[in-house]
């Protein structure tokens, strides 16, 4: 986001930028709604009708532990066996493309989570891992950028989650916006 940013503020230096942090799993839906031009997300399964996805990244998504044992329940190592997995105290995100990738995982390996905490926002799961309450899933690209990334591990799960793609997503028919097809072919 930093480079894309930098990359039109050079390019475009009179054009004003609105900019909206917040849960990526909405991002696609202010987008459709028209609450906004475009979002940054990640791509799902099936893209709606009449919305454009532009690539930016790839990200795999990461089991992660504490680094220390810091509650008796929640492990700092990979559990092996469906029953070990069963009885982990797992942190996930209440809904979006990584939640639907880890629940297929799950159910491939007939395995029922015990789930501790659902949560919006991935900075979260990272947090409550560190704090000892379980293992979480994490995109990468999430984990690389967290202040908390040295008080945690990233476990060494096979098979491992399948990878997500993040992009720039708008609407076609926002395409033919010289503001929005600028931003969208500095891609």
């Amino acid at each position: 986001m930093h480079e894309l940013l930098r990359r039109f503020r050079i390019a475009y230096p009179v054009i004003e930028i609105k900019l909206r942090t917040g849960d990526p799993e909405h991002a696609i839906a202010h987008v459709l709604d028209g609450k906004e031009d475009l979002s940054i997300a990640a791509q799902p399964a099936n893209l709606p009708r009449g919305l454009a996805f532009k690539p930016i990244a790839t990200s795999p998504l990461l089991f992660i532990a504490p680094l220390e044992q810091q509650l008796p329940n929640a492990p700092t190592s990979t559990p092996i066996t469906p029953a070990e997995w069963a009885n982990t105290p797992m942190i996930l995100s209440e809904s979006g493309v990584s939640r639907t990738r880890v629940d297929e995982w799950f159910r491939q390996h007939d395995i029922s989570p015990r789930i501790y905490a659902q949560v919006t926002g991935n900075e979260a799961i990272v947090s409550m891992v560190s704090l000892g309450f379980g293992i979480g899933v994490v995109p990468k690209i999430v984990l690389d950028n967290s202040p908390l990334m040295d008080r945690i591990r990233v476990l060494d799960v096979t098979p491992e989650l399948a990878p997500y793609d993040i992009g720039l997503f708008t609407l076609k028919k926002n395409l033919k916006n010289p503001l929005v097809d600028a931003f969208w072919s500095l891609m």
